[in-house]
């Protein structure tokens, strides 16, 4: 079978729009981010920098549909070249073999924060003292530590996780906030997430960083979560009870299309079709610390769930918030009952800390 990839250049201020814009035709909605790089002063370590351009990749099925798709694509790349720079659409063919390691081109070991080192495990890195190594396979799950959301999330949890806390981490993705979170010192850490392949390919980097003893991965959600299907998916929609938010997208980036290598694409359908429906989390001042880096009308669904979790005097780590939507996000947790103590912004992303 043979694959075509579509990639486009575009400034920092057309990522989002871009993203989603691919998101609708690529391959599992899956959408590459390829920031600009530099590299650092020793060995394989590289340095994102956030006010270059930035490429994105999608990958269609060759079949008889894909030239009509290209062509709607690149129909609507023009339409949005008219509010921001975005390049000539290009593409290329690629093989089986060739599309199931193409995304690995485009990520580099990154140190996030202070401690944090994301390490891709086809990668070897010799650590410095004190470094907190995550060795990392995406897969077609989000959170790489490539998108802004991500890494505010990281740099938070260097600050606030304590040794022996029990944390939730909602809408997992990959396992990246879960696993920094154990090896910072957390003694448990359940991971949620909707998306049964994001939750088998979450497991397979719990399993390869060595801290399944401490990591708990499921596929389901927090209270009124499960009602809203993945939310990357054409299924994800608001409770009936819930009001539609204006404007609100469904934030795509930092997620690679293809399956890692240790977890064949079939197997993973296989897997996922035959996994039992996930009940939802009914949680009660049981965590000392949240983490859900998800999208702003999540969290304001999520908003009393994710307080009733808390433990007394217990730390919510909220991210995903695009900037326009950061005061719907402030009412919401504030409405039940969290205080929001601390805020984080890079670029249009915006990372809150609230206490119960």
């Amino acid at each position: 079978m043979h694959w075509l990839e579509l990639s486009v250049t575009v400034d920092t201020e057309a990522v989002e729009s871009v993203a989603e814009l691919l998101a609708r035709y690529g391959y599992n909605s899956g959408v590459v981010v390829e920031p600009t790089w530099t590299p650092g002063t020793e060995g394989p370590e590289f340095h994102y920098e956030p006010e270059q351009p930035v490429t994105l990749r999608t990958y269609l099925p060759l079949d008889a549909q894909t030239e009509e798709i290209r062509q709607q694509i690149e129909q609507a790349l023009w339409h949005l070249g008219h509010l921001r720079p975005i390049s000539q659409l290009q593409t290329r063919t690629l093989a089986e073999q060739d599309w199931a390691n193409a995304w690995k081109e485009h990520y580099h070991v990154q140190r996030i924060g202070e401690r944090v080192v994301i390490v891709p495990s086809w990668l070897e890195y010799t650590a410095q003292s004190n470094d907190v190594l995550l060795h990392l396979d995406p897969g077609m799950a989000f959170g790489t530590g490539l998108h802004a959301t991500t890494r505010l999330c990281l740099c938070l949890l260097e600050h606030y996780v304590q040794p022996g806390i029990q944390m939730l981490d909602l809408g997992t993705g990959s396992g990246i906030l879960a696993i920094a979170a154990a090896k910072l010192g957390a003694t448990s850490v359940l991971a949620l997430d909707n998306d049964p392949i994001a939750v088998l390919i979450a497991r397979d980097n719990v399993a390869r960083n060595q801290v399944h003893t401490i990591i708990r991965v499921e596929q389901g959600s927090l209270g009124a979560g499960q009602q809203l299907g993945h939310w990357m998916g054409s299924q994800y929609r608001l409770p009936d009870s819930a009001p539609v938010p204006p404007g609100d997208a469904q934030h795509t980036v930092d997620q690679p299309p293809v399956a890692p290598q240790s977890i064949p694409h079939d197997d993973l359908l296989s897997e996922s079709q035959t996994a039992v429906s996930p009940e939802p989390i009914q949680a009660t001042g049981q965590f000392d610390l949240i983490a859900a880096n998800l999208i702003a009308s999540t969290l304001v669904i999520l908003a009393q769930d994710l307080a009733l979790a808390l433990k007394p005097d217990g730390i919510l780590i909220s991210s995903g918030i695009i900037l326009e939507r950061e005061d719907e996000v402030v009412q919401a947790l504030t409405a039940a009952g969290l205080d929001v103590t601390e805020r984080r912004q890079e670029g249009e992303w915006v990372a809150l800390v609230c206490h119960r």
